[in-house]
C-alpha cells in the first residue's frame, strides 16, 4: 500500500428490521442457547438462596387454596358445582398462577434488562419466551401437586363420585399453549407500554388483582348472573380456567363459541404485542 494512500476502514450499517421481525423464528433459534442460559437462570433465581426452593411452587397455591375454602367456601358460602371444594380452588389456579406469573415478570422486562439490552444485541423477544418457558417447569410441578391431592380426593374420601376426569384431557398440551399465549401478549402489551409510562409499571399489580375477579377462580361461571355473561366471556382467561375443571373435575364444558371467542381474542393480543414490542424495543433505550 503507499503511504501515502490513507487508509478508509469499512462501514456497516444497521437498520432497523421491518415490524414482523419479532416473528424471525430463524433468528431466535440462532440465540436457543441464550434462551437455555435464561430459563435455566430464571428458574433457579427466583428461589435461591431459599430453605424449601421449589416446594413454594407447591405451598403458594396450596395455601391459597385453603384460605380460598375457609373464607369464600366456608365463611361466605360460594358454590362449587358440587365438586370439592379444596380441588375446585386447586384446579382453577392452576392457569391463573402460570399466567400471573408470567405477566408479572414480562410487565417490565424493557425496564429490568434495559442494562442488557444497551451492551450487546440479541433477538429481545428472546426475554420474554424464557420466562414463559421457565414458568412452565413451576406449572407442571404445581400439576403434578393437584394430580396428587385429585388421586387423594377421589379414592380416599367419599367425595370421588362428585368429580371426574374428561376424556378432553388428552388436549390439556393444547390448552397450555393457549394460556402461555395470553399470558405472553398480555405481558408484551404492558412491557412496551411501561417502557414509555413508567407510571403503568406501579400499577400492574392492581391490574392483574381486578384482573382476578372478573376470571372465576373463587367462583364458578355458573353463579355470575346472567347480564354480566358478556362481561366475564370477552376475559379470554374465562374459558381457559373453565376448562381446566371441564377437564380434570368434569364441570360442564364451556360452550364453543366461547372457546373460539378467547382464542381469537387471545391471537389478536398476542400478534399485536409482538409488533408493539418489536417496535418499542427499538428506541426504548433513547428514554430508558
Amino acid at each position: 500500500m503507499n503511504s501515502n494512500q490513507q487508509f478508509t476502514p469499512p462501514e456497516t450499517t444497521i437498520r432497523a428490521k421491518g415490524n414482523w421481525s419479532a416473528f424471525n423464528i430463524g433468528e431466535i433459534l440462532e440465540y436457543k442457547d441464550m434462551l437455555r442460559y435464561l430459563v435455566i437462570r430464571d428458574f433457579i433465581s427466583k428461589y435461591k438462596q431459599t430453605i424449601l426452593g421449589p416446594i413454594w411452587f407447591i405451598l403458594q397455591p396450596l395455601l391459597m387454596g385453603v384460605i380460598f375454602t375457609i373464607i369464600f367456601g366456608k365463611v361466605a358460602g360460594l358454590s362449587t358445582d358440587g365438586t370439592p371444594q379444596l380441588l375446585f380452588y386447586l384446579c382453577g389456579q392452576l392457569g391463573w398462577t402460570y399466567f400471573q406469573a408470567c405477566l408479572t415478570a414480562t410487565a417490565g422486562n424493557l425496564i429490568t434488562n434495559a442494562n442488557l439490552f444497551k451492551k450487546v444485541y440479541f433477538p429481545r423477544v428472546i426475554v420474554p419466551l424464557a420466562t414463559i418457558t421457565s414458568n412452565l417447569l413451576a406449572f407442571s410441578i404445581q400439576l403434578l401437586s393437584f394430580l396428587g391431592f385429585w388421586l387423594y380426593f377421589k379414592f380416599a374420601t367419599d367425595q370421588g363420585a362428585r368429580f371426574e376426569m374428561e376424556i378432553s384431557i388428552l388436549l390439556l398440551p393444547l390448552l397450555i399453549i393457549h394460556t402461555a399465549a395470553i399470558s405472553l401478549g398480555t405481558g408484551l402489551w404492558l412491557s412496551a407500554l411501561s417502557a414509555k409510562y413508567r407510571d403503568l409499571h406501579h400499577l400492574t399489580p392492581f391490574f392483574v388483582q381486578a384482573f382476578m375477579y372478573i376470571t372465576p377462580i373463587i367462583y364458578p361461571l355458573s353463579q355470575v348472573p346472567e347480564r354480566f355473561h358478556w362481561l366475564i366471556k370477552l376475559n379470554p382467561l374465562t374459558a381457559v380456567v373453565e376448562s381446566y375443571r371441564h377437564m380434570l373435575l368434569g364441570t360442564p364444558a364451556i360452550p364453543t363459541a366461547d372457546l373460539i371467542l378467547s382464542i381469537a381474542i387471545t391471537s389478536v393480543v398476542l400478534i399485536s404485542g409482538l409488533v408493539i414490542y418489536e417496535r418499542t424495543q427499538r428506541n426504548f433505550i433513547d428514554y430508558a
